[in-house]
C-alpha cells in the first residue's frame, strides 16, 4: 500500500505542481477568461488517465493466462521504463518547471483557446497516464487480490491535491528539489521489484527461460502471508523465492539506475556546473502566489 501511495503522491504532486502554476500564472497576468480552456484540457486528461486504467484492467480480463502474463509482464517493463525517465527528468528540471511551463504557456495564449486546452492535457495527462500504467503493474505485482493498492493511490492523490492547493495559497514551502530526489529514489527501489516481477511474468509466459530455477527460496523464514511478509511485498514487491533471472534483473538495475540518480545534477559537466547544482538545490523553493 505504501508503494501505491508513494506512486500517487509523487505523480500527482507534479501533476498538481503544474496546475497551480498555470492557475497561478494566469491570475497574475489578469488572464481569468483562459481557466476554463485550462480546467477543459485538465478534465479531459483526467478522464483518458482513468479510461486507460480500466481498459488495461478489464481488456487484460479477456486474455489467456499466458497472454496475460505476456502483456503484464511487456507493460511492467514499459511502466519502469517511464518512471525511471520521468524521475531523472523531474531531478535536473524541477528548479526551472515554473519558466518553462510560463513560456508554453505564453505561446498558447497567443495561438487561442485551443492551445490552451492542449497545454494543459499535455501537462497532466503524461503524469496520468503514466500513473495509471505504474499503479496497474503494482498492483498486479502485489497479487493479493485486495483493494488496498488502489487505497493508497488514492489517498496518495488526495494528499497531492492538498499540498497543491497549500502551495497555491502560499501556505507551504519546501525544497521541491530534494522532495523529487528522496521521493524519486524511493520510487527507483519500487520500480526495481516491479521489474523483477514484470520479468517473472514473462517467465510465466515461457517468454523468457530460468522459470524453475530458483536464486533461492526463504518461505520457511518469511511468511508471505505474515505482516511483515505483506509489508515487504507492498512496499518492495518482494519475493521470498525469485529466480535467478529475476534476482540478476533486480541487481543490474537498481544499482547503477540508483548510483547515477543520487551522483549530484550536472556531474559529468564539470565541477563548477556540481557546485553551482548543489548550491541552487539548497535554497528553499518559492511556492507561486496567487
Amino acid at each position: 500500500m505504501f508503494s501505491n501511495y508513494l506512486i500517487g503522491l509523487r505523480e500527482g504532486l507534479e501533476a498538481s505542481l503544474v496546475v497551480c502554476i498555470l492557475i497561478a500564472y494566469l491570475v497574475k497576468t489578469d488572464r481569468r477568461d483562459a481557466l476554463k480552456p485550462i480546467w477543459i484540457g485538465i478534465g479531459v486528461a483526467v478522464a483518458l488517465a482513468l479510461g486507460f486504467g480500466c481498459a488495461l484492467e478489464f481488456g487484460s480480463q479477456e486474455l489467456t493466462f499466458e497472454a496475460q502474463e505476456a502483456l503484464g509482464g511487456s507493460l511492467s517493463i514499459l511502466a519502469v521504463g517511464l518512471v525511471t525517465w520521468m524521475v531523472f527528468w523531474m531531478r535536473r528540471t524541477a528548479r526551472h518547471l515554473k519558466s518553462e511551463l510560463h513560456g508554453k504557456l505564453d505561446a498558447a495564449l497567443q495561438m487561442g483557446t485551443g492551445a490552451l486546452v492542449a497545454t494543459a492535457f499535455l501537462a497532466v495527462g503524461r503524469e496520468g497516464l503514466e500513473t495509471a500504467l505504474f499503479v496497474w503493474a503494482s498492483v498486479r505485482a502485489a497479487g493479493d487480490g485486495s483493494p488496498r493498492p488502489l487505497v493508497g493511490a488514492a489517498l496518495g492523490i488526495v494528499t497531492a491535491i492538498v499540498l497543491g492547493w497549500l502551495f497555491y495559497r502560499g501556505a507551504l514551502r519546501i525544497n521541491l528539489a530534494r522532495f523529487f530526489t528522496w521521493t524519486g529514489g524511493m520510487l527507483v527501489v519500487v520500480a526495481a521489484g516491479v521489474l523483477a516481477y514484470g520479468v517473472h511474468d514473462l517467465q510465466e509466459a515461457r517468454w523468457l527461460p530460468g522459470l524453475s530455477n530458483r536464486a533461492f527460496d526463504i518461505s520457511d523464514t518469511i511468511d508471505p502471508s505474515s505482516w511483515y511478509g505483506t509489508l515487504l511485498k507492498g512496499v518492495f514487491n518482494f519475493q521470498p523465492d525469485p529466480t535467478v533471472v529475476q534476482v540478476t534483473v533486480w541487481l543490474l538495475y537498481l544499482i547503477p539506475t540508483l548510483a547515477l540518480f543520487l551522483a549530484p545534477v550536472g556531474f559529468a559537466s564539470g565541477k563548477g556546473k556540481v557546485k553551482a547544482a548543489d548550491e541552487q538545490g539548497s535554497r528553499p523553493s518559492k511556492a507561486p502566489q496567487a
